[in-house]
């Protein structure tokens, strides 16, 4: 098993990069957290899950140890492979998964893409005495104002934009968190994109 990958990330695509040690690129699929965290040119650390199938050895990637853990959670419950667990981990953050999970929010587990109501229950059931309930009111009434804004709401509204520009919540949560007295949802998304062009 590989632990851990350290070199010069070399190229960046939405799924994968490849990280050049001592001459040999490796390719590593990763989620949207640790995208965001690479820079090319720049040397890297990251956390590796190597998947061994018949017909191919894939290495999943991940910045954080927070992140590579829940990955193994994640595909430790039934019929979600590495790939699916990748897409979870892009489309919420760690904390607001773990949330839904210890309060069994249905919601907001359904509104990842492809977590239908049967495989969101499935996750709920096998993952709920692992991830634990010791979660306090004033923290779970602040994910579900992050998670759960009125359909009508100028930052649901953001949200359904941001996602149909291909941006998921993972990257635009912890942006649109910051803004609560945005008075359009015109303003919102300005406001997010530019942000998101400062990191550029």
């Amino acid at each position: 098993m590989i632990g851990y990958i350290r070199g010069i990330v070399s190229h960046i695509f939405p799924d994968y990069c490849f990280v050049d040690v001592q001459g040999v690129g490796y390719r590593i699929y990763i989620a949207s957290p640790t995208r965001q965290k690479l820079v090319t040119g720049q040397e890297v650390s990251l956390f590796t899950y190597l998947n061994v199938r018949e017909d191919a050895m894939l290495l999943f990637g991940f910045y954080t140890q927070d992140e590579y853990e829940l990955f193994l959670k994640l595909t430790s419950v039934s019929g979600i492979g590495p790939k699916v667990a990748l897409g979870i981990l892009s489309a919420i953050a760690p904390d607001a998964f773990r949330m839904a999970v210890s309060t069994k929010n249905l919601t907001v587990l359904t509104r990842i893409p492809g977590i239908g109501k049967k495989t969101a229950e499935r996750i709920i059931v096998e993952l709920h005495d692992k991830i634990g309930t010791m979660m306090t009111e004033r923290n779970q009434s602040e994910t579900e104002s992050v998670s759960l804004p009125e359909s009508n709401s100028v930052t649901a509204q953001a949200i359904e934009a941001l996602s149909a520009l291909g941006y998921s919540q993972a990257e635009f949560m912890p942006i649109i968190s910051k803004q609560p007295n945005a008075r359009s949802v015109q303003e919102l998304v300005k406001l997010v994109l530019r942000e998101f062009g400062g990191r550029s």
